[in-house]
């Protein structure tokens, strides 16, 4: 008699669970009356939808962070951040190293997935500088916000506004304990003081890059005596995509009265146009009105929105490396060559198509959620859209619908955050029941005519 075998759960799929596990018990601890200012439950919709926002690092929230939520409710939220922002597969893979447990192979593998590491010998350093760097940068961080909140809030509330302040911007998460000024005001109380500011936008754009890129410069490039191809790109694009977006954000602003046009300073408005630009790549905090918008920055941000930062990041999006692969596919094509290539390097095919289908399938996942919140709500199309992108980069910025928005709207918001942060093809692949037993078949060519 056969035993039939059990195939073990592929790490994405274990690492896609331990996303919608951390969601559900953050959930339930936020609709407790011990996590609410006023001592009573909070709807389940609102906490599911907090604790989705918080563990997808995203920012979009129904209720305001600081007048809602109790300290305890804070500290949740922060933990569900760091969490998220992570990855509980690296934080879990962490403390087994250092409690010197004994790894197998599928734990590795699992890490791996989780940080997009490539290489097994040197998954445990990798990971070790995950952890410390991560929580180097958010000491160093909230050292320099402290210098500004503590001496207005007093030194226990300023502290601790700092580390959530920090821990939010690192993790791209976006959420703000500054509802004391307004709620939903995020950081506009202080779109001229360039120590937050510019504290803030360092910590986003670090936690962007990718732990790759950094494992890359501090270790691994010493032994090959270069960085890799996958570094080189994701430093020029990144600063490329920075500068581009930051003057078009300046002119296109420039002349209104409710954002830029009503700052004192060229450099203010510089630091207010640059500060959009860092913040539209998938961290959710804003020193502008982002309901005051012009259209043409409201397209812009929804482009970047769905661009987002780095692989192997805190943040979202399809990435910047996806979009480099495009261009150049798209280069190719014009030029009529049969190879895409990159800063002298060929790009293998498999990455090419993954690629196209990354930004295939986020698109439909986008105009499928700004569909229903249109139809539901009512909400004019452009800022459905915002929406829409803003949840699938896991970006957070909104403009100001969020709140309002019906229980339908919600649960596919909270559904697009966590297809945004995990990745909507690899959700779809990781459940697309793929029989792994299946042959290759040896097909006829056929022609079609295109174009």
């Amino acid at each position: 008699m056969n035993k039939k075998i059990k195939k073990p759960i592929s790490p994405t799929r274990l690492i896609i669970g331990s996303f919608v596990l951390v969601i559900l018990v953050g959930a339930i601890l936020l609709s407790m009356p011990f996590s609410s200012k006023s001592g009573q439950f909070t709807a389940f919709i609102d906490s599911l939808f907090t604790a989705t926002t918080a563990t997808c690092v995203t920012g979009l929230v129904t209720v305001d962070t600081f007048s809602h939520w109790s300290y305890l409710g804070q500290g949740i939220i922060l933990t569900l951040i760091q969490i998220g922002g992570l990855g509980l597969v690296t934080l879990t893979t962490f403390f087994m190293v250092a409690l010197r447990k004994k790894a197998g192979l599928s734990s590795m593998a699992l890490a791996r997935e989780a940080v997009n590491g490539n290489d097994l010998s040197s998954l445990k350093r990798l990971v070790s500088l995950v952890i410390f760097f991560s929580i180097t940068v958010e000491l160093i961080g909230a050292s320099v916000l402290a210098v500004r909140f503590i001496p207005e809030f007093g030194s226990g509330e300023g502290i601790w506004i700092a580390v959530f302040t920090a821990v939010s911007a690192y993790c791209n998460a976006g959420l703000d304990l500054f509802g004391r000024h307004g709620e939903f005001s995020s950081l506009t109380h202080y779109a001229n003081d360039p120590l937050v500011v510019l504290t803030v936008a360092a910590l986003i754009i670090i936690g962007g890059l990718g732990f790759i890129v950094y494992y890359d410069i501090l270790f691994a490039r010493k032994k090959r005596g270069h960085t890799l191809l996958h570094t080189k790109l994701v430093i020029y694009a990144t600063a490329g995509i920075l500068i581009i977006s930051a003057l078009l954000f300046f002119l296109f602003e420039f002349t209104n009265p409710k954002t830029i046009g009503g700052i004192d300073g060229a450099g203010n408005k510089a630091m207010a146009a640059g500060f959009h630009s860092v913040t539209l790549r998938t961290a959710g905090f804003n020193t502008l009105s982002i309901a005051d918008l012009t259209a043409p920055s409201k397209l812009l941000s929804i482009m970047l929105m769905f661009i987002g930062a780095a692989p192997g990041s805190t943040a979202g999006g399809v990435k910047v490396t996806t979009v480099v692969v495009i261009v150049a596919m798209l280069i190719s094509t014009l030029r009529g060559a049969d190879d895409v290539t990159v800063l002298g390097r060929k790009i293998d095919r498999k990455t090419v198509y993954k690629s196209i289908s990354l930004v295939i399938i986020g698109l439909f996942v986008a105009v499928i959620t700004t569909s229903i919140i249109y139809i539901c709500d009512g909400v004019n199309l452009m800022d459905s859209a915002f929406e829409a992108f803003s949840a699938l980069g896991t970006t957070g910025v909104s403009t100001g619908i969020t709140p309002n928005l019906s229980s339908v709207s919600k649960i596919t918001i909270i559904i697009t955050m966590l297809l945004g942060r995990v990745g909507p093809f690899t959700f779809f692949i990781a459940f697309s029941g793929k029989n792994d037993k299946s042959k290759a078949v040896i097909l006829p060519e056929g022609q079609i005519i295109v174009g």
